[in-house]
């Protein structure tokens, strides 16, 4: 049974190679995750049409704010990640993370042009980019091997239930207060402040490797320690990611197959729902079977939705193929974090998920563009088919390397 535990992992009692506590910390940080995601969530589900329906804005510009913001956040997390490892601390740089993100959502509520919602989104990646490395190797430093399935799972899961309830919120102020965009900005404030509270005062950081063994985690003798094992998930994140376009385009999809424009947001809450729903008990499983079969199983039932977009002719059949996509949320991020976080020198966790996170973000970009030309050239089936290819790829690169996961 997986319950609290208020001590960190140096106290935890195993009670056997299966059955063991879910340290304070991860749940600590699992409810600041979806904290914050209510925050964000609620700014951003109506970001886009506030700046074009109030600001006057147009669709590209709409993206050069969105495409700086997220390139912002895919480089610092190398550097969060490198520095948090330097100065054997994690939490400070998480909470300064957090904290940011916050305390620039006012800069939303007061924006009069474009360009005071690029400065306001560009403080929020920032604050995106310095906590999500440190944060990932929190979960690493205050866990042992054989829960950290369930812990990056559960994890995940709040975070997502944080990414359908915002949406939900805006919705209902949005109605309330008709259509003022200004009165949710000014509300976001007050999850996102009570996520950092809840970190600062609800995470004890643990002792751990990283504040015994310091050194400059840049140097070319400590990227090599990292191993072959995870430069090769590196790649495959890599690689998978770049046929993973935005989920624009399985919207787009959607409304090709007659869901009515009002309906097509509810798609991706019944993404998130099975995501939510699913994570947590397949870190579970995977901390009693294994990670990499069930790993595998999610790549392949993306390459398979992915097909399925590719061919789908019913709105029923969009709405169960976007509950298999949830799932495949739920059997692959956590799985994936797991796996780097068993797989890396403990004195280097925050460098190795800074690196990863780069990888996977670096690649949105290149996987969207795909997609947009292959949609625009060839048609919709062929942005789907080659995003399923691009997953078996992934699925072969692990295959090929298993011996070098199938203890971990």
């Amino acid at each position: 049974m997986y319950i609290i535990d208020v001590a960190e992992t140096g106290n935890m009692q195993v009670q056997d190679k299966f059955v063991q506590k879910i340290p304070r910390t991860v749940w600590v940080l699992g409810f600041v995750s979806l904290l914050t995601d209510i925050s964000s969530e609620m700014i951003n589900s109506v970001l886009p049409l506030f700046l074009v329906s109030v600001l006057g804005a147009n669709i590209w510009t709409v993206g050069i704010i969105e495409g700086i913001a997220e390139a912002t956040a895919s480089i610092l997390k190398v550097f969060s990640g490198v520095l948090s490892d330097y100065l054997g601390h994690r939490k400070g740089l998480a909470v300064f993370g957090y904290g940011l993100s916050t305390f620039v959502k006012p800069l939303f509520a007061v924006a009069t042009s474009p360009t005071g919602v690029l400065i306001a989104r560009f403080g929020d990646r920032i604050g995106k980019g310095i906590r999500v490395a440190p944060r990932d190797a929190l979960v690493a430093d205050s866990t042992n091997a054989e829960v950290r399935g369930a812990a990056y799972g559960l994890r995940q899961s709040l975070d997502t239930i944080g990414a359908f309830l915002g949406p939900l919120a805006a919705f209902a102020l949005m109605t309330a207060s008709e259509n003022n965009f200004r009165l949710v900005f000014w509300l976001a404030l007050i999850p996102g402040f009570f996520a950092v509270a809840l970190l600062t005062v609800g995470v004890r950081e643990p002792t751990s490797e990283t504040q015994e063994n310091r050194s400059n985690p840049l140097q070319w003798e400590a990227l090599r320690s990292l191993g072959q094992g995870y430069w090769v998930l590196v790649a495959v994140a890599l690689l998978f990611n770049l046929g993973n376009s935005s989920n624009a385009f399985l919207l787009l999809r959607a409304e090709q197959t007659g869901i009515s424009a009002s309906l097509i947001p509810l798609t991706l809450m019944v993404m998130n729902i099975a995501y939510s729903f699913s994570a947590y008990p397949i870190g579970i499983l995977s901390d009693r079977i294994g990670k990499f079969g069930l790993l595998l199983g999610g790549f392949f039932l993306y390459a398979l939705v992915y097909l399925g977009f590719a061919f789908v002719q019913t709105p029923w059949q969009v709405w169960g193929l976007f509950a298999l996509y949830g799932l495949h949320l739920g059997m692959s991020k956590g799985l994936l974090l797991a796996l780097v976080a068993n797989s890396i020198p403990a004195n280097l966790r925050g460098t190795a998920f800074g690196f990863f996170n780069l990888a996977i973000g670096l690649a949105l970009l290149p996987a969207s563009l795909l997609a947009g030309g292959l949609w625009q050239t060839l048609g919709a089936e062929a942005t789907f088919i080659t995003g399923s290819l691009f997953a078996i790829a992934a699925v072969l690169l692990l295959v090929i390397n298993r011996k070098k996961y199938l203890q971990i």
